[in-house]
């Protein structure tokens, strides 16, 4: 049986339990370590106890680099006890550091594979930190055997123009974990005369800009649109995020939500996803294809999408969603005020057409990606050998 140890920046990550959970679906035992951005400390994920690394604070770079260098100096006890990993699975930039560390600890002939879902900002910067965080990036993930990304995006515009990572890829998007058959969601019902649509944003909520929009189309519309808001804020980049719901009309904060076991009832309730993210404006937010598309759609709500972006560009292809021409309550208003039942029903049979595993990951993806890291592990020891030889 394969042994990943899987290094994550944040245990609280919804994305932290599904690959944990893909990885054990797929025959591997798994060793999970990480930060956590709670008090407490994390019990279990997936049915695995994971080595905690300490606490980081979200949006706060100077602490993640100390609680980063606190954790290198406490990793040789942390880790004393673990069996040898097949593969070190690293989680993002700053858990190369210490894939890097436990890799000449274990004995130097594991495969590290790099895990990038998301570019962060600070790799994005045109000044000298930027060079400094990329400059990282290449020297770390030099050793990489695997690079995996969700998005085509991020191979076009980032990892392949600026050469960050020479390794093969996995693209592994960000598809919503079924390990038994579900049932197709029913069709939701278009409001009758007089009742309200409704618009779905749900997961990461951390896009001020989405927020302010989203306030200004209700507010124009006067109640013939609600936005219903699920998943976890990212405090940071609000001035007071639940006083700002609050005062809006048409506007509701429902707390979080279980992953995947409440995208039913929670898709169930809405007609609209909003997939659509100004975080990090035509960088990142542009290139990313986020978890709530596939769950709006694996559950038949129509998603709204950026024209534009890779979001924009995977409706286009697929024929399917909404696509807003420019981020404005206006666009958004010109969009949907001529939307009626019949219009709603054809586009929520566009997106019901499509095979399930356009939105889905099942066992066999699972296998899949196993049988991919055990791959690695095999050419490992090849390597090792033809060095021996030699």
């Amino acid at each position: 049986m394969l042994h990943a140890l899987y290094l994550v920046h944040d245990l609280s990550d919804p994305a932290t339990r599904r690959r944990t959970a893909m990885l054990q679906a797929g025959g591997a035992e798994v060793t999970l370590a990480g930060f956590r951005r709670s008090h407490e400390p994390t019990a279990e994920i997936a049915g695995r106890t994971p080595i905690d690394l300490g606490i980081t604070r979200d949006g706060r770079f100077a602490q993640r680099l100390a609680a980063i260098a606190r954790a290198n100096l406490a990793l040789g006890a942390k880790f004393k006890d673990i069996r040898k990993p097949d593969v070190i699975i690293a989680r993002n930039l700053e858990m190369l550091v210490f894939a890097r560390r436990l890799y000449a600890q274990f004995g130097g002939d594991i495969p590290i594979v790099y895990e990038c879902l998301d570019i962060h900002r600070l790799l994005l910067r045109q000044d000298g930190i930027g060079a400094a965080m990329r400059m990282a990036e290449r020297r770390l993930g030099h050793a990489a055997a695997l690079l995996i990304t969700s998005s085509p995006a991020f191979l076009r515009e980032y990892f392949g123009p600026r050469g960050q990572v020479d390794a093969p890829v996995l693209l592994l998007e960000n598809k919503v974990l079924e390990l038994t058959p579900v049932p197709a969601a029913p069709a939701p019902n278009a409001p009758q005369h007089g009742e309200t649509w409704k618009i779905g944003w749900f997961g990461a909520l951390r896009c001020r800009r989405s927020l302010a929009l989203l306030s200004a189309f209700t507010r124009r519309m006067q109640g013939r649109f609600e936005i219903v808001l699920r998943g976890r804020p990212a405090y940071s980049e609000f001035e007071d995020f639940e006083a700002t719901v609050a005062a809006e009309p048409h506007m509701r904060f429902e707390g979080p939500y279980r992953n995947p076991d409440d995208l039913a009832a929670i898709y169930g309730a809405v007609h609209f996803a909003w997939a659509i993210d100004f975080f990090e404006e035509g960088l990142n937010s542009k290139w990313l294809l986020p978890n709530r598309l596939y769950e709006g759609c694996r559950h038949g709500v129509v998603p709204i999408a950026m024209a534009g972006t890779e979001t924009g560009r995977f409706l286009d292809g697929h024929g399917i969603g909404l696509s807003l021409s420019e981020p404005s309550a206006e666009a958004l208003a010109a969009l949907l005020d001529t939307l009626d039942a019949a219009a709603f029903a054809q586009h929520h049979a566009r997106v019901a057409a499509k095979p399930d595993d356009t939105w889905v990951c099942g066992l066999e993806g699972c296998r899949a990606l196993v049988t991919r890291l055990a791959g690695l592990k095999r050419a490992k020891a090849a390597d090792a050998l033809l060095e021996a030889a030699a």
